[in-house]
């Protein structure tokens, strides 16, 4: 069987998912990359470039070219890019892609140039940008073509991204720089602060995910942690809660909550009534903080629902894109309309 190289990209601040059509979620890495800094040489990307955070003598570091959902060093994105690219095609290098990207709802335009200039030199016969919500919703399995509202908050590692779409288009927007990411370093600058420990992302992640709670009283669980005792200087363990992770994570959280009732009161009545009735859909690998979807529900008196495989929605998304290029390509955003944009 000959599998098209057509593929979809979810170019996260945390991961980068490929959906390769045809074959579903190919690839999912860390958007890490190890360069030796000298000589900019890079030694290692995605899984192995992750595996050397923190922990990389001075020579060389391990860095995440994307940051709060935007390109902050364009030409190791590239290289990023081309290598996950090239992993997934394998011996299909000669046939061309055509690559849907998908970028946050509050994306500039030089932010969208750079992305798509970063897909075209990666050798692809054609690329596509795609709002991060739009994607999600489609991944989500939400049918936005109707005229009926449908609301999403996709939470990624940079960027909260919450939109009303209606007849396939965003009708209401808002993208807010707040997402896992932010999540770690509360926890890690809480435990600096209180305790006069300082630990690395890995661990303020671990904890996140193995104890973190957005609904207070949700769990209650503890989990002992080691770092750098910043009295002495040297290594020290202690004990930390889920609701203390609550405490640390608090602002943060009032951040999307703030962005979702931004949106909410700039929707159109019908298309608010028709939210209520189906529920906000939350997708993206922060939506699965344990209770945030109950707290987004207690606060804005919606429902409120966990998408179903969540960290895969975005880049599934990015696929169904490719498979309704012909109906979606005239809101798609390319190298020619974006150049008649400028």
């Amino acid at each position: 069987m000959v599998w098209s190289t057509d593929m979809g990209i979810d170019l996260g601040t945390a991961t980068v998912l490929v959906y390769l059509k045809g074959r579903g979620i190919v690839l999912n890495e860390p958007s890490v990359v190890a360069i030796e800094q000298q000589a900019r040489k890079v030694l290692a990307v995605g899984e192995s470039a992750q595996r050397m955070l923190g922990r990389t003598p001075g020579n060389i570091t391990a860095i995440r070219p994307l940051r709060e959902g935007v390109i902050a060093d364009f030409d190791i994105t590239e290289v990023m890019l081309k290598h996950f690219i090239l992993k997934v095609c394998k011996r299909r290098r000669l046939f061309k892609p055509r690559v849907v990207v998908c970028i946050p709802a509050g994306t500039t335009s030089v932010e969208k140039k750079a992305v798509i200039e970063a897909v075209t030199r990666t050798g692809a016969k054609e690329a596509y940008l795609i709002e991060e919500p739009r994607a999600a919703a489609l991944g989500a399995g939400l049918d936005i073509f109707e005229p009926s509202g449908n609301m999403i908050v996709d939470i990624g590692g940079g960027t909260t991204d919450i939109a009303v779409l209606s007849m396939g288009e965003t009708v209401v927007s808002c993208s807010v720089r707040v997402g896992g990411d932010k999540f770690d370093d509360a926890i890690a600058r809480y435990i600096k602060k209180e305790f006069n420990l300082l630990i690395g992302e890995r661990t303020a992640e671990n904890i996140k995910v193995e104890i973190g709670s957005a609904f207070p009283g949700n769990r209650s669980l503890s989990k002992v942690i080691r770092g750098r005792d910043l009295v002495n200087g040297l290594p020290r363990s202690m004990e930390v809660t889920t609701e203390q992770v609550s405490e640390a994570i608090r602002e943060s959280l009032l951040v999307i909550i703030q962005g979702v009732r931004q949106v909410l009161e700039k929707t159109s009545p019908e298309l608010a009534g028709d939210i209520v009735e189906k529920g906000i859909f939350l997708t993206g690998g922060g939506a699965m903080l344990d209770g945030l979807h109950k707290t987004i529900a207690r606060e804005t008196g919606v429902p409120t629902y966990l998408a179903e495989e969540p960290i895969g929605c975005v880049a599934k998304g990015t696929g169904k894109a490719l498979e309704y290029l012909d109906r979606m390509a005239g809101t798609l955003i390319t190298t020619r309309n974006l150049a008649a944009s400028l």
